[in-house]
């Protein structure tokens, strides 16, 4: 019976874990928690495992858990592009547009999705087609679209 108890304790614990990973997340509560929920599987599959080797076998597993999770995590965070989230400008590179006002002395105004932006280049009148071709902050640098690359 006492053995029965200790496993709901590792599945109470790692319950618990997992709740504080909800509320306080990116702690790696979520490692620890996994780390409970096995041993407390495990706790209640062979009884006759004492303490000692439970305790190991938590610390063992949420280490485990928590370096696969983070080489899991980290691989998936740079092949998602999450690093473009502050670069809004670095998406844009690339794309045509049309001049809503005219570039005069360098500078003018394109619409693009929902967004205005300011646009540095050669002097074209508004209405003429352009190619992003680089940033500079939240200046777009633009070529004539109709401008063969040279």
């Amino acid at each position: 019976m006492a053995d029965f108890v200790a496993s709901y304790g590792w599945w109470i614990l790692g319950l618990l874990l997992l709740g504080l990973e909800l509320l306080l997340p990116g702690v790696y509560f979520l490692f620890f928690g996994i780390g409970a929920l096995l041993i407390g599987t495990n706790a209640f599959l062979f009884p006759s495992l004492g303490w000692q080797s439970e305790l190991l076998g938590f610390i063992v597993v949420s280490v485990l858990a928590a370096l696969v999770g983070h080489r899991w995590y980290g691989q998936r965070s740079e092949s998602s592009g999450a690093g473009q989230i502050n670069k809004r400008t670095d998406r844009l590179i690339g794309r045509t547009a049309t001049l809503s006002e005219a570039i005069v002395n360098g500078r003018g105004r394109v619409s693009i999705e929902d967004g205005w932006w300011s646009v540095a280049g050669p002097d074209l009148p508004a209405g003429a087609r352009v190619e992003i071709v680089g940033a500079r902050g939240s200046v777009l640098d633009v070529r004539s679209a109709d401008q063969p690359v040279s």
